[in-house]
């Protein structure tokens, strides 16, 4: 049973007993609510601590009141672009270029969940949503606090582990809705009254506001950060040949190949060059880093001195010839038909001479082992390619790396080449982009798109193994990645969960803020009475469905087009 089969055993075990806990009524007993598998575990502890905060009443109410300019931008912005995605996929239609189904399509990458959102890694996930969810409730909770509107509970939200907390406000305080009183509960302390249009307001913005700064805050010290860390090399042994030198002398994948003798190796090209002057039988020291440690490993050449070289596939698209022709990531194309590759000019120079439907033979190196170093795939039928109108060519369905990759058997191991020194430079200009949309975009979609459509997840995994911190982060050793990794995603997930939140519908807090607006812009226009709340929540509620339906159209548009 592999690890993920185990994670689904414990939670579903974790489930049935909340449930079994629920119909028993001792979560009630204890004051938890269980919301299917998340438990809301509530106290009245900490009301202390909130009328500390809550003291500086002019600074919250300034800080929430800047907040409502940037909701408002923030709603504008939101439903612009949820307008624009689906003219943009109506459009495709027309033209019949809807993408193909894929993860940038996929309802679970819709949501910041941990775990279910594959962009968003796990465990630096959970520590963000944490933060975020605990910033943007707690805020909530101080203005309610300096508004005079009751907070009856605070705690944390648990789904196994926690993922967050809350605080919970008097609703017919803030927001006028009637609650059933039960026998058993306490009166309140404090005096029963309702918050008026701008306190409401002011309690609402106030969690948005809060995620802005945070991820402020989060994104300064990130960039910041950068300059602490520096690239090790940018080539790295991608494979090791069973049974080769290399192999027997203990080099592994993802060590940063740095040098050959004493010959610098910083390019797979280099790599290329000297490998092929290599004879066998010569004494070669490879100079390697692993995990920031410097390894110098000496072994003697074998008697096969071939090196081949050619397009690293990085990625395989979903749905595509190269998927139902076995086609994997990490594999070499260095041959299609009778046409070597050697270059990404060679390859991108072929498929545009391809016609949708011909059937092609691809050699790749699959670095597997001794016996099936190099694969061939034959009769693989292209399909039309689907990103340009009125398109021709075939379509294999292959991203590639745009180093490329090669292997030497007369060393017995495989490289790819990564521009880590060229990637930690865009990274730190980020910021001097931001005076465009293009810098917002890059931003914006840093996780999901990354600067070369790879997704950039931080300083973890494979990708840290290209750097290593200098000065004063020295000491920290990979803690210095932590820090990175952490800063990054509290700062985009509490930068998306406050746009988020800026929608124009309930129940975000942009549904009740907008509400609130167009109620004030009615009351001037036909005056203050139930009619105009009537009508300001009608109107609520057609952009809350018409946002709704938007996301659902986004999400079942390309499986429509494509098929389920």
């Amino acid at each position: 049973m592999n690890s993920t089969n185990i994670v689904l055993l414990v939670f579903l075990l974790y489930w049935l007993l909340v449930m079994f806990l629920d119909r028993r009524g001792i979560l009630s007993k204890y004051n938890i609510t269980a919301y299917g598998p998340i438990l809301m575990i509530r106290t009245t502890k900490g009301q202390g601590f909130l009328d500390r905060l809550a003291v500086h009443k002019r600074f919250w109410r300034t800080f929430a009141n800047i907040g409502l300019p940037a909701m408002l931008i923030g709603m504008l912005a939101m439903f612009i672009l949820v307008l624009f995605i689906d003219y943009m996929m109506i459009k495709s239609f027309q033209a019949q270029t809807v993408p193909v189904p894929g993860k940038f399509n996929e309802p679970r990458n819709i949501f910041l969940i941990p775990g279910i959102n594959e962009y968003i890694p796990f465990y630096w996930g959970i520590i963000a949503l944490i933060i975020t969810l605990v910033v943007h409730e707690f805020s909530h909770a101080i203005l309610c606090k300096v508004e005079g509107i009751r907070v009856k509970s605070m705690g944390i939200l648990v789904a196994l582990v926690p993922i967050g907390g809350f605080a919970e406000p008097d609703d017919e305080q803030l927001l006028g809705k009637k609650e059933e009183k039960k026998e058993a509960e306490a009166v309140p302390v404090e005096p029963k009254k309702l918050a008026t249009r701008s306190e409401r307001v002011r309690v609402l913005t106030a969690g948005v506001m809060a995620n802005f700064v945070t991820a402020f805050i989060a994104f300064v010290l990130f960039f910041s950060l950068l300059g602490s860390i520096s690239p090790v090399g940018d080539v790295m042994v991608t494979s090791v040949v069973p049974g080769y030198p290399a192999d027997l002398a203990g080099v592994k994948p993802n060590m940063i190949l740095t040098g050959i003798n004493d010959k610098d190796v910083n390019t797979a090209h280099d790599f290329i060059f000297y490998a092929k002057t290599l004879e066998p039988g010569n004494n070669v020291t490879l100079h390697l880093t692993e995990k920031g440690v410097k390894k110098n490993i000496n072994m003697v050449v074998a008697a096969t001195n071939e090196t081949l070289a050619g397009v690293r596939i990085s990625e395989v698209i979903q749905g595509s010839p190269a998927e139902a022709a076995g086609l994997k990531k990490g594999m070499i194309i260095v041959k299609i038909d009778n046409t070597e590759i050697k270059e990404l000019d060679d390859f991108i120079n072929f498929m545009n001479s391809t016609t949708s439907g011909q059937k092609v033979d691809v050699n790749l190196l699959s670095n597997s082992s001794v016996n099936a170093r190099m694969e061939i795939f034959s009769n693989i039928t292209l399909s039309q390619y689907p990103y340009q109108n009125d398109a021709k060519k075939g379509f294999l369905g292959v991203s590639y790396s745009p180093e490329g990759g090669a292997i030497s058997y007369s060393i017995g191991v495989g490289i790819g080449q990564f521009p880590a020194a060229n990637y930690l430079q865009v990274l730190k200009k980020i910021p001097s982009y931001l005076t465009g949309i293009a810098g917002w975009a890059l931003l914006f979609g840093l996780p999901i798109f990354g600067i070369q459509g790879e997704g950039f997840p931080g300083f973890s995994g494979v990708l840290a193994n290209f750097y290593e911190p200098t000065g004063w982060a020295v000491p920290l050793g990979i803690g210095i990645f932590w820090i990175l990794n952490i800063l990054l995603w509290v700062g985009w997930m509490n930068f998306y969960a406050g746009l988020f939140n800026c929608l124009p519908a309930v129940p975000l807090d942009g549904g009740h803020v907008f509400r609130d607006v167009v109620a004030s812009s009615l009351s001037r226009v036909i005056g203050n009475g139930e009619k105009v709340d009537k009508l300001a929540n009608s109107i609520v509620v057609l952009f809350a469905v018409l946002i709704l339906m938007s996301f659902v159209f986004i999400m079942i548009a390309p499986y429509a087009a494509h098929g389920f």
